[in-house]
């Protein structure tokens, strides 16, 4: 089974725990209900999607509210923490969560001593934190964008405010910005690059690209990337190897995103809803 942990930007929204439903374009969990737009419940949707296109269990949701003061994110840690040895995932990925370090450190400790460690999937805030703490290596897969991958790249930023200039933000620089954070142990064994051109590497290098189809619309669309980490998510949890889950990823993001038709007006639920249309064109079913 997944399970997905992130936040919301809401003050007010409570520590909900428990399977994910999609219904009408509204992510349902228990009896609290988000809309689907951008971030964790965009990764939500997209991995529940899957699941239930591919008839497995629907993932499970860790979900807080913060709005970048923390509190959501200690309660989530917290929980965590108390909780994370009786949880029966196979699958865990971290999403939208404040880097404390502290908070990740007591959690990892507790993940190294299980006897059967979930595959360990961050993204966001918690891909972070996993950086900031000096094992990043502990993970299975991380799905950096290029600016996120700039900060993994740079040895002696403590936080991602203080990646040095240098270390440009640059698409023609991918290869060279992930030799760097492997180099320096700063990644996770596997790597998604989300871009113009989404790139599948680890330690050795570059293994696969994906740069079609090509919508421009998409470009500045908020969510794309985390739907495609909810896709990877979910294909991971299915049974796939990784490195076959990222590519068949990389593209029912892709493809998914030219069935919607995007112009500067679409919305992510938009590109959501051809998932399954997406996954069985890649599929073949």
């Amino acid at each position: 089974m997944l399970g997905i942990v992130g936040t919301v930007p809401s003050e007010d929204f409570p520590l909900v725990t428990g399977e994910i439903a999609l219904v009408d374009g509204i992510i349902r969990i228990e009896d609290k209900f988000v809309p689907v737009n951008r971030g964790t419940p965009a990764l939500m949707a997209a991995a529940f999607i899957i699941a239930k296109t591919l008839g497995q269990p629907a993932p499970v949701a860790y979900l807080a509210g913060d709005i970048g003061r923390g509190r959501g994110s200690r309660n989530l840690y917290k929980y965590l923490v108390e909780h994370v040895m009786s949880m029966r995932l196979e699958t865990l990925t971290f999403h939208y969560l404040q880097p404390i370090v502290h908070w990740h450190n007591r959690l990892q400790a507790l993940l190294e001593d299980m006897r059967s460690r979930p595959r360990l999937i961050a993204d966001a805030g918690f891909m972070y934190v996993a950086k900031m703490s000096g094992h990043a290596d502990m993970y299975d897969l991380f799905t950096p964008d290029v600016g996120e991958l700039a900060f993994l790249a740079d040895e002696s930023a403590p936080h991602p405010f203080y990646t040095r200039g240098f270390i440009l933000h640059d698409e023609h620089r991918v290869p060279e910005l992930i030799a760097r954070a492997y180099d320096h142990n700063n990644s996770a064994r596997y790597m998604i690059v989300k871009g113009k051109k989404d790139y599948l590497a680890h330690r050795d290098g570059i293994l696969a690209t994906v740069d079609s189809p090509v919508e421009e619309a998409l470009e500045a669309m908020g969510g794309t990337g985390d739907t495609l980490t909810g896709i990877v998510s979910a294909l991971i949890d299915s049974g796939l190897t990784i490195e076959d889950a990222a590519i068949t990823a990389m593209k029912i993001n892709r493809i998914a995103g030219s069935y919607a038709r995007p112009t500067p007006a679409t919305q992510v639920i938009e590109i959501i809803n051809h998932i399954p249309k997406a996954l069985a064109e890649v599929f073949q079913l």
